[in-house]
């Protein structure tokens, strides 16, 4: 008698990714992150979204490009193998995973804070979580878990009931703002930039963390019923995600009543005096007390969705490491039944589980977890340089000109290290840091230590863009303005470090072969 072999299940359409896209990415942040934008920027607000949503838009397309050549469960986290060698893939899927791990634990806590509105004994005045917080920041973890295990239709069609009123509710909330219309605010005091282009760029780096879930869609690619339609997943996601943000800078601005929020009209920066989340302190402080409960909710049910998504996503990702070999092949093992990953989402869930609950009696660690999020940002840098090495070794990806290519990965590799670089000190270097001891120590134990000359780039480029955050105006010294900082980290990453990964690419006869997906 003979067993049927454990396959990955092809189930996901367009909807069900730009649900995952969309949903994954749009949470409690975007209600705190347009109020922080506005105290900078004004009603600028709206382009500084914009502006963002461009800058992401660079990066979402080297994933077309790639994943068109590389269709396999965690590909963003396998590409760097095929063009560069073991070492650079193992430090660019640490970057990665430590990203992925991390956020589902603060999603759970962020549930937490949502609750912490009925029951104000959850958080504590400093704004962590007490014992009593923590338990329950571990009750959600355990709670995400079987969004994911029961397999990826299951999953689907949850995230689309869920995903999809979550959105709605996003969508009431911004339209009931605007529909106060003090679009007076957009022109009385300053105009469209009271600040001038400088406070618009300047706006931006709180935002772009609101667009990082572009690159759960092609972790994904194997339990996708047409790999065809990830192109258009990722930038539909990209552009559902941006009309939202822009939709939230505008409400915000339209639906403030200088009056009502106690702050002298047209002095922008006392919006980050607002305590709490500024849309539930203007809702209930004005006639839109209807909406009070409506931010309320999404404020529970927003960070719970991006919790389970990203639980799922991080056990992509550590099956695509246990293909590489960077971490046991047990990864890879995949339930009979579900067909999902069902060890890598077990030691996920784990992770997650001692991450939460250890918040409440270490909260340093606690807000370490943001910091260390950032390791995923320096996971981007990697996509620009394979796409010209790609070329230039006669393979073709998803965009055919070599002109083009040139021009995104250019692109791609300035927007990537401005939202590193912006991320500013400490948080750049204590994710360089986790990302560096990891592959330290899993280089020496495991199996991917080879193709050390091929990484050196990378390497460095980690050390040059934690010590601009150290130097620059983000940084601990403060000796270069944001301008000037952000002017020397786009020439140096484009000018100097996208050609020499290009240089570092292994030879033809060296590049490991792509294996078909198991699906």
């Amino acid at each position: 008698m003979t067993h049927k072999k454990a396959t990955l299940h092809r189930e996901l359409t367009l909807i069900d990714l730009l649900i995952i896209g969309i949903g994954g990415a749009v949470g409690t942040g975007v209600l705190f992150g347009s109020a922080g934008m506005a105290a900078i920027a004004g009603p600028g607000v709206i382009f500084a979204w914009l502006i963002g949503g461009l800058m992401y838009l660079t990066v979402g397309l080297t994933y077309i490009d790639l994943n068109r050549l590389y269709p396999e469960e965690g590909g963003p986290s396998r590409y760097s193998l095929y063009t560069f060698g073991s070492i650079t893939n193992m430090i660019n899927a640490f970057c990665d995973i430590l990203w992925y791990l991390f956020i589902p634990p603060i999603e759970a806590l962020g549930v937490v804070e949502g609750l912490n509105f009925f029951y104000p004994h959850f958080i504590n005045s400093s704004g962590n979580p007490t014992m009593l917080g923590a338990i329950l920041g571990v009750v959600f973890m355990l709670l995400f878990f079987p969004f994911n295990y029961f397999g990826v239709k299951a999953f689907s069609k949850n995230t689309n009931w869920f995903g999809g009123i979550k959105l709605l509710l996003y969508l009431a909330v911004a339209l009931g703002f605007l529909s106060v219309g003090h679009f007076v605010n957009f022109t009385a005091h300053g105009g469209l930039a009271p600040f001038g282009i400088s406070g618009i760029f300047l706006a931006i780096p709180l935002g772009m963390f609101a667009f990082g879930s572009l690159r759960v869609i092609p972790d994904y690619s194997e339990e996708v019923k047409d790999t065809k339609v990830i192109s258009k997943a990722i930038l539909l996601s990209l552009l559902g995600q941006t009309l939202l943000y822009i939709l939230f800078g505008a409400a915000l601005v339209a639906g403030l009543n200088w009056h009502d929020v106690k702050i002298t009209a047209g002095h922008w920066a006392g919006l980050t005096s607002i305590p709490g989340n500024p849309f539930l302190f203007m809702a209930g402080h004005s006639n839109l007390s209807w909406l009070v409960a409506i931010v309320v909710i999404i404020a529970i049910i927003g960070p719970f969705v991006t919790g389970y998504i990203y639980q799922g996503g991080a056990s992509r990702i550590l099956f695509a490491m246990g293909r590489s070999k960077i971490l046991s092949k047990k990864m890879t093992e995949l339930s009979k039944s579900h067909g999902i990953p069902v060890q890598s989402l077990v030691v996920t869930t784990v992770v997650g589980v001692l991450i939460a609950f250890i918040a409440a009696p270490a909260p340093s660690i606690y807000a370490l977890l943001g910091d260390a999020v950032v390791a995923g940002y320096l996971g981007f840098a990697v996509n620009p340089p394979i796409m010209i090495a790609l070329r230039k070794d006669g393979t073709q990806g998803y965009f055919r000109s070599p002109t083009v290519v040139n021009i995104i990965a250019a692109l791609a590799m300035a927007s990537a290290s401005l939202i590193v670089y912006w991320s500013g000190w400490p948080s750049v270097p204590y994710a360089a840091i986790l990302v560096l001891l990891l592959s330290i120590i899993f280089g020496f134990s495991g199996r991917a230590n080879t193709h050390f000359v091929n990484s050196i780039w990378y390497i460095s480029y980690i050390i040059f863009l934690s010590f601009m955050t150290y130097i620059g105006s983000e940084g601990a010294l403060h000796l270069l303005n944001f301008t000037w900082g952000s002017i020397i980290v786009i020439l140096v990453t484009v000018f100097i470090f996208l050609p020499w990964a290009v240089a570092s690419r292994l030879s033809v006869e060296e590049q490991p072969k792509f294996v078909a997906p198991i699906a």
